[in-house]
């Protein structure tokens, strides 16, 4: 069995990593953490050119993802909120999924897929979009777990004056900038028991799948 993480967050160690990292703590087999972040990936540029083999044709960092993906068994996917909308590298990544799905392609069906989805404000978006999307791959939702993260606002040094910021969404305008207001996972605990159920619900489903066995409901 290999289950196979990717983050999409481009803050290496923050809050998506570490929910993710909960996650497969619980995870006990072969397995893989991916930031996506340093890669190259493009969006999908509808050129079809996959439609024939199923192999899309871009020459970027997709390429050598590609057999991961094929050979995993389960996924863990996380992401952060961008503008109340799953952020950008992440959208690229799931968008160019969709070289698995012509002519009723099944490389990606059934896999099993646990959701991340992070935010200062509103973590559930992100992992909203990412559930509907592997829906179109025919990928199962196993369960999700939403944190909440620190904003860049927190760190960019005009967080406190700053009227468009998060640092004023949160906690209004003049708000001195503290570390006991920051979002940190250290401070959810419950995030972090959700995340580790999350892990062992995950492996349940993999060692059920692979005994034959009826599969635990999931989320």
């Amino acid at each position: 069995m290999k289950v196979v993480a990717f983050s999409g967050s481009p803050r290496k160690g923050k809050t998506t990593d570490r929910v993710i990292g909960e996650i497969l703590k619980e995870v006990d087999c072969d397995k893989e953490f991916i930031r996506l972040a340093p890669m190259n990936i493009s969006p999908c540029k509808a050129c079809l050119a996959c439609v024939e083999d199923n192999i899309c044709k871009k020459k970027d960092d997709m390429r050598p993802l590609r057999e991961k993906i094929i050979n995993a068994d389960a996924f863990i996917i996380g992401a952060p909120n961008y503008f109340s909308m799953l952020n950008g590298i992440t959208h690229n990544f799931l968008e160019r999924l969709c070289q698995f799905r012509h002519q009723s392609c099944d490389i990606l069906a059934g896999k099993l897929v646990a959701v991340v989805g992070v935010g200062s404000l509103q973590p559930e978006i992100p992992a909203a979009q990412i559930k509907k999307i592997i829906t179109y791959y025919q990928m199962e939702h196993v369960g999700t777990v939403t944190a909440q993260g620190a904003a860049s606002c927190f760190t960019c040094g005009f967080g406190e004056d700053c009227d468009n910021g998060a640092v004023r969404m949160l906690y209004g305008l003049g708000r001195k900038i503290t570390k006991d207001i920051i979002p940190d996972l250290s401070k959810q605990p419950t995030k972090i028991v959700e995340a580790q159920n999350l892990g062992k619900l995950l492996m349940s489903r993999l060692q059920d799948k692979y005994s034959g066995q009826p599969a635990a409901v999931g989320g």
